[in-house]
């Protein structure tokens, strides 16, 4: 069984040290760890930081692309070294390496496909009050756009089988955390949380910049991702808000109407304005259904896209083992 470590990084010259020496050496059920770095375009000496502290392998991008980009790049570059589990963590020693057990022990146990580190985010020092808020308002809405149980879902210390790996698929630009766990959940996986524990803070989170900012796009891409993956229920939502609306409005003109002799034209702009919005309702409910029918293509498109890789990623591996 081969666990790899990866660790994107992005100008992490200080920090990724203090990160690799606290990672496991040994691990029941594991035999062998590796550790994989993808350095995001860093202008800082990250690249040869990582080869001086003996990192397994460095892949680099030529540019810097942003999380997400380098999240897909490690992974796929895991699973063509014959990872069986990849763990992914944060190069600025948010977490603590010895908590990796813990992520790995589930899937090890056959109990989950994806594990994901829960922090104790109440008790982070450094964790401003509102940013304590927008994590667990942020996971509460992913629960219910994913239909998983996940307490922490910006986290970014979690634990992948090689099959959920070789599923997913990054489509965000921002940032793969809320994505991969709505992604999870709606193609029923096993997803399970174990609780870590985290260092104290090395540098400013480079993700929350300013908190509209974060929260303008971690909306966007819960929105996104969730009409992505379970069109028919967004849709038939945000068509329903407009749908009963405009027949609301409707309703009550036509009550005065009949029951006061009131002329339409009397209350021309509530009639206008609800005709349109049961008009609009209509419609979202018509692209809903497109869209739904757009989603069984997807998932026919998942199910080849897996099986691509699967050849390529385990025929890499048998050639390696040939070798």
């Amino acid at each position: 069984m081969k666990l790899i470590i990866h660790i994107p990084c992005y100008n992490e010259e200080k920090t990724l040290p203090l990160t690799y020496r606290d990672l496991p050496q040994k691990i029941d059920g594991i035999d062998q760890i590796e550790v994989l770095v993808t350095d995001d375009g860093s202008t800082d000496q990250t690249a040869r930081v990582a080869k001086e502290i003996g990192v397994d392998y460095i892949i680099q991008n030529d540019v810097n692309k942003g999380l997400a980009a380098t999240f897909r790049k490690g992974i796929n570059a895991c699973l063509e070294r014959g990872a069986d589990i990849i763990v992914n963590t944060d190069a600025d020693n948010q977490y603590y390496g010895a908590d990796i057990e813990k992520l790995v022990k589930p899937i090890l146990e056959k109990k989950a496909e994806v594990v994901i580190g829960e922090r104790p985010i109440s008790e982070i020092k450094h964790f401003s009050f509102a940013k304590k808020i927008l994590q667990k308002l942020g996971s509460w809405v992913v629960r219910v756009v994913s239909g998983t149980k996940v307490p922490d879902a910006p986290s970014g210390f979690r634990a992948y089988s090689r099959e959920a790996a070789m599923r997913m698929n990054v489509i965000s630009n921002f940032s793969y955390t809320l994505e991969t766990v709505i992604q999870a959940g709606h193609n029923g996986f096993k997803i399970i949380s174990v609780p870590i524990r985290t260092n104290p803070e090395l540098r400013k989170s480079r993700l929350l910049k300013s908190i509209p900012s974060y929260v303008k796009k971690s909306a966007s891409t819960i929105l996104r991702i969730g009409a992505f993956y379970n069109p028919l229920q967004m849709f038939f939502l945000l068509g329903s808000v407009f749908f009963v609306t405009g027949l609301a409005l409707s309703a009550r003109v036509l009550v005065l109407a009949l029951a006061y002799g009131h002329s339409f034209k009397e209350h021309l702009p509530s009639t206008v304005i609800g005709g349109s919005a049961v008009a609009i309702g209509i419609i979202i409910y018509v692209v809903g259904l497109l869209a739904d029918v757009i989603n069984h293509n997807r998932k026919l498109s998942e199910e080849i896209l897996f099986r691509l890789k699967s050849h390529e990623f385990d025929g890499l591996t048998k050639d390696t083992k040939q070798e």
